[in-house]
């Protein structure tokens, strides 16, 4: 940690610390996680991973995140993706291929319409 000898010296590291965080938040934008946990990526979640970043860049879509984390603990649902929109509740969605994949986007991160047919309690 810097060592503070003046007001300016927390000023500056006050403002670096707020500059860090404001780069850490995602309010505002869509986010999209998939599951990539061993049980995930044997069902196919690379596969699945793979047809959103397409969808994404041959749209030219932005604000929207896309992370990958590790099992996210529904193993027989697997390949799992979950989307957040600001302002919204979490939704999980369940056994997501490709093409499934692509309408997610295309309906609920695009068009902020859930698909029901592909909706898993979590």
């Amino acid at each position: 940690m810097p060592t503070v000898k003046s007001l300016d010296d927390l000023k500056k590291i006050r403002e670096e610390a707020l500059r860090k965080q404001q780069l850490k938040e995602t309010s505002g934008k869509s986010e999209v996680i998939v599951g990539m946990g061993t049980v995930g990526i044997a069902a196919g979640a690379r596969e699945t991973l793979k047809a959103i970043l397409d969808k994404i860049e041959s749209d030219n879509l932005s604000d929207i995140i896309v992370r990958q984390t590790g099992n996210i603990g529904l193993d027989s649902f697997e390949p799992i993706v979950q989307v957040l929109l600001p302002g919204q509740e979490k939704v999980t969605y369940g056994k997501v291929n490709p093409e499934m994949a692509r309408r997610i986007i295309d309906e609920h991160v695009v068009g902020g319409k859930v698909v029901t047919d592909y909706q898993i309690e979590s």
